[in-house]
């Protein structure tokens, strides 16, 4: 649950036609942030997903290399559902993403591939709310995306994607980090709602593992009463919320 802090938060930019949303791990933009693609694919926009790993780690009772394809899956079928077709996979190894110049220069090449105004990472910082701590693969894969989002316009860093055909992109006007703890924008997730909680359910065999209780019903419980969360900040309506960096 992300901590309500003081004062209003601001309606996030429409004025962007392309945004790439880079995370760790599949099922991280479904907790995050699938309510607010859902309205900006409706909208006519386009999201491309790039996933660090495939997530091969994260079910105790599922051996990686049977994992990994599997949970793949099911983020392409989490993404259908909110009008995104194109997912990657970076193939890092999940639970041991390590910041630094190979991580950067893979975001870095996605970046001057889609070539995005917007990008979006989740949370950068070590802790969520109230002193829980995130994961170093979060803080890993973030930090990376709001460094490569500036690498990626500078042809003398990784001059390599320049001579692979890759060239420079300057384009990145906002790098958004979904679920952070110091929120600034917002968008209204009333819209998407009904697909984000469609879009979490097909992260099923996690979903599983994870709880005991019927996954459409605990996708639908969490992101209601995260979205909820800080509606008092924007008018009263659930909300996708974002700490937003301009460029």
């Amino acid at each position: 649950m992300i901590e309500s802090m003081p004062g209003q938060l601001q309606p996030m930019p429409t004025d962007w036609q392309r945004a790439l949303a880079v995370v760790a791990h599949p099922d991280d933009l479904e907790y995050g942030c699938a309510a607010a693609v859902a309205a900006w694919t409706d909208a006519g926009r386009e999201v491309s997903y790039l996933l660090a790993t495939r997530g091969e780690a994260g079910i105790d009772t599922i051996a990686p290399t049977e994992c990994g394809p599997l949970r793949e899956r099911e983020q392409r079928a989490s993404a259908a559902v909110v009008g995104v077709s194109a997912v990657e996979f970076l193939d890092h190894r999940d639970g041991m993403i390590e910041y630094g110049l190979p991580l950067r220069r893979d975001i870095a090449a996605a970046v001057r591939r889609h070539r995005p105004e917007l990008v979006i990472t989740l949370n950068h910082h070590t802790t969520w709310s109230a002193g829980a701590w995130n994961t170093p693969d979060h803080v890993a894969v973030a930090h990376a995306a709001l460094d490569a989002a500036a690498d990626a316009g500078n042809r003398w860093i990784f001059p390599e994607l320049t001579e692979a055909g890759l060239q420079p992109w300057n384009g990145v006007r906002w790098v958004a980090v979904a679920n952070s703890p110091n929120p600034t924008h917002a968008v209204r997730a009333d819209h998407g709602l009904e697909r984000a909680v469609l879009s979490l359910r097909e992260h099923r065999t996690y979903l599983e593992a994870l709880t005991a209780e019927d996954p459409e019903s605990y996708a639908r419980r969490f992101l209601t009463e995260s979205t909820s969360a800080l509606s008092p900040r924007f008018g009263g309506v659930p909300a996708v919320v974002f700490e937003l960096f301009s460029r």
